[in-house]
């Protein structure tokens, strides 16, 4: 089955990258897999306090992405697969990319001012040549009526 994945945050071009993507996966009868990557905290004196910042950021990130699972499903009916990980960059991304059978394409927002962001910069550039799948960039400045005319 053709898969589409997002890499969510809270930020407005990961919820139009989200958009997107769902729209894509119904219309294509495909897919969508939603992963959420929640930073460490690194090294904090206390290892109670770190424990504690480290699960909260977890917590954040599951709610997040049910919430997005949840408004998927009542907009496209589509059941998204869910993967929260620790991590921050393109190689946790990538390793989860290579885990995927079927994937269709990495979809990704960008920011609609400044630098389109740090996983847009990589693979559309860094590493584009050597993706198991194509890139999709989505403009963080579209709004909802042109994603759905757009996807």
């Amino acid at each position: 089955m053709r898969t589409y994945l997002v890499v969510i945050d809270e930020t407005e071009e990961a919820s139009i990258a989200l958009r997107f993507a769902s729209r894509r996966a119904m219309k294509t009868n495909g897919a969508l897999h939603i992963l959420a990557l929640v930073e460490s905290e690194g090294f904090v004196a206390w290892g109670g306090v770190q424990a504690t910042l480290e699960e909260e950021a977890k917590n954040r990130a599951e709610a997040l992405v049910s919430s997005a699972a949840g408004t998927l499903f009542e907009e496209t009916g589509i059941r998204p697969a869910i993967t929260v990980r620790e991590g921050k960059g393109p190689k946790d991304v990538r390793r989860l990319m290579d885990e995927i059978d079927g994937l269709a394409a990495l979809v990704l927002g960008a920011a609609s001012n400044g630098s389109p962001g740090p996983l847009v910069t990589h693979f559309a550039a860094t590493e584009a040549g050597t993706l198991p799948c194509p890139v999709m960039v989505v403009p963080g400045s579209l709004s909802k009526e042109e994603i759905d005319r757009l996807s």
